[in-house]
């Protein structure tokens, strides 16, 4: 059995994610900002009231998972809105950076003392941070932040190999989800079981890598 903390749990993928480990026996540890219906159904471990941005909600965190040793850190906490030209809210824009790139980044680096010999970390990601792969503008706070975070998990990648731990950015498909407003072509259960798939078969020959849920590796 792994203990697997997942951030963002409480709804979509992240909560997908949490009910397919604990169904399966592994232990969870769901993080969230407020714990909804479902995730506390689910009967899992919830540390609420954590908000990614926060350094010392982070700390907390840390201070609440003082008897715990992780195998698998998942960070999947995200917003999205969509900004284009000529009225780009830049504030909008600078939350999505805060929450989806430097909150993993703050996450993954307050747990590495509690992270297992051979620990993963998964990054939720998406393919709109491709720079190759953007076809159609727009979308700027949430592409540059997803562009950032891939930038944060291939250093992270790096910087962890020496201690035995595998990083991977991973993109969960155009999952239907509230985030996407119930659009996607996949179900936020099949976009879970495939990216347990892909972190049950990380190791450290596909550590720093950038691929989608279903096996197939992204351009940056």
């Amino acid at each position: 059995m792994s203990t697997v903390v997942i951030t963002g749990a409480n709804r979509g993928i992240g909560l997908e994610l949490a009910r397919q480990f604990h169904q399966r026996g592994d232990g969870v540890i769901a993080v969230v900002r407020e714990a909804s219906l479902p995730l506390q159904d689910l009967g899992v471990r919830v540390e609420a009231g954590i908000d990614v941005t926060d350094g010392a909600s982070i700390d907390k965190l840390v201070g609440r998972l003082d008897d715990v040793t992780i195998d698998v850190l998942i960070n999947n906490a995200g917003i999205l809105s969509a900004e284009a030209l000529p009225n780009i809210d830049f504030d909008a824009v600078r939350r999505q950076l805060e929450v989806n790139a430097m909150g993993p980044l703050r996450v993954t680096q307050a747990l590495v003392p509690k992270l297992a010999a051979d620990a993963k970390v998964a990054i939720i990601t998406s393919r709109m941070g491709s720079i190759e792969d953007n076809t159609s503008g727009g979308m700027y706070g949430y592409r540059m932040s997803k562009a950032a975070v891939n930038a944060a998990g291939r250093s992270l990648a790096h910087d962890l190999r020496a201690k035995g731990i595998a990083v991977q950015l991973l993109h969960p498909g155009f999952v239907k989800t509230d985030m996407t407003g119930g659009n996607g072509n996949v179900t936020a259960d099949v976009s879970a079981a495939d990216l347990i798939r892909r972190i049950d078969e990380l190791d450290l020959d596909a550590s720093g890598t950038f691929r989608h849920a279903n096996g197939e590796m992204l351009s940056w």
